[in-house]
């Protein structure tokens, strides 16, 4: 049974359709449930400029990012559990890994939206298909269309 589960949270209709089910899946198995929200690093604020740091843009991502996490966090407690959340910083996959071992996760919980074209889903890739590569643990995808 599942313990510790983690949900890769991004405040997506696919990533709150997967909140919904990781909350019925927590309440179910009497799980502890924790929430990451990755905020991709600093280089990648990078512009055309070139090695220009924006510190304000930096913070103003990190605000939107507290704010995908606080709201997760508001949607869990409106439906009675109980879920500790934090925000990390980097490459998805890298972030969502190390996060799961360090908090020795059961599952990992992801959504995913099915893309329409062929050109979408080749530009996008796949950050599920990715973490099931790399992950510590089983992996819970969790479709919308």
């Amino acid at each position: 049974m599942y313990k510790k589960i983690l949900l890769a949270y991004d405040g997506s209709d696919a990533g709150q359709k997967a909140l919904l089910d990781c909350g019925e899946l927590c309440n179910w198995s009497q799980a502890q449930m924790h929430l990451v929200a990755v905020m991709p690093s600093a280089m990648s604020f990078v512009g055309l400029e070139g090695g220009v740091y924006d510190v304000e843009l930096e913070e103003r991502e990190k605000a939107k990012y507290r704010g995908v996490l606080e709201d997760g966090l508001r949607r869990m407690a409106a439906t009675g559990s109980v879920a500790q959340g934090e925000v990390v910083t980097g490459e998805a996959i890298d972030e969502i890994v190390k996060y799961a071992r360090k908090i020795e996760a059961d599952l990992i919980v992801v959504g995913h939206k099915h893309l329409d074209s062929w050109a979408a889903r080749w530009w996008r890739g796949s950050i599920s298909g990715a973490l099931i590569e790399h992950a510590p643990c089983s992996v819970l995808v969790v479709i919308t269309r």
